[in-house]
């Protein structure tokens, strides 16, 4: 019988892969690796090969993308519909790589905990302070990109899946209003800037169709030369590309 965390993987999700639970296979390696330099130097190595090496700091971005797809998707997934806290701690985690490198796979100790609040920032603490932030210092610090593109990253796929959750068959009306909060603060509670606050924003189209989405800041896979700009770019100089 399907657990409750795999029944999430349905309409928006279910093109993306469920996580694991139990014992991770051989391949999968502990979150935490990824804050030693040398690890993460010998993952993003790997994932390099298939850009020609590429520049550092847009492969850190591009790999970054990948991994925060699946464990964004997955944290506010269960968040949101399942009111449940997932055990998303860069020490309680193990991803299991695809063959190019990039995160395919996120295998879970446990289905996860009962929300113990429901304060937009105390709910997605478990996501934000043990996973996301100590992985964007350690990939700033080893990239030379700044912490900003990484947050970006992150914000573009928080608001996305944020987004799409509302269409999920299990969703309840409203079923994003605590992200959208989270995103709309421009501080956090202890006062500090709020590194999520409003990465993306909808532009109106002068012929009436469907607003344009646009990331606040750029994701810098323009310089990996075969990939050229994302199609949420803010560079204008990107209309000008063919």
């Amino acid at each position: 019988m399907p657990t409750p965390l795999a029944t999430l993987y349905a309409g928006p999700l279910a093109a993306l892969v469920s996580p694991g639970l139990g014992t991770p296979p051989a391949a999968a390696r502990p979150a935490g690796e990824l804050l030693d330099p040398t690890r993460l130097d010998g993952v993003l190595d790997h994932f390099a090969l298939q850009y020609d090496g590429g520049d550092r700091r847009a492969v850190a971005s591009l790999w970054s993308k990948w991994h925060l797809s699946a464990v964004i998707s997955a944290g506010l997934a269960a968040n949101l519909l399942l009111e449940r806290d997932l055990p998303l701690g860069l020490e309680e985690l193990h991803l299991e790589p695809a063959p190019e490198g990039q995160t395919r796979r996120l295998w879970l100790a446990h289905e996860g905990r009962p929300l113990a609040s429901q304060d937009p920032f105390a709910r997605f603490s478990t996501l934000i302070d043990a996973h996301l932030a100590p992985l964007i210092t350690a990939l700033a610090a080893h990239s030379g990109a700044s912490p900003k593109v990484f947050w970006s990253n992150a914000g573009n796929y928080f608001e996305y899946f944020a987004e799409a959750l509302e269409a999920h068959p299990m969703a309840n009306p409203g079923a994003a209003e605590p992200a959208r909060a989270l995103l709309a603060a421009r501080q956090l509670p202890d006062g500090r800037r709020n590194p999520l606050y409003q990465p993306v924003r909808y532009l109106a189209d002068v012929a009436g169709g469907d607003p344009e989405r646009r990331r606040r800041l750029c994701c810098i896979r323009y310089l990996i030369p075969e990939l050229g700009y994302c199609g949420n770019c803010p560079l204008s100089c990107r209309r000008s590309t063919p």
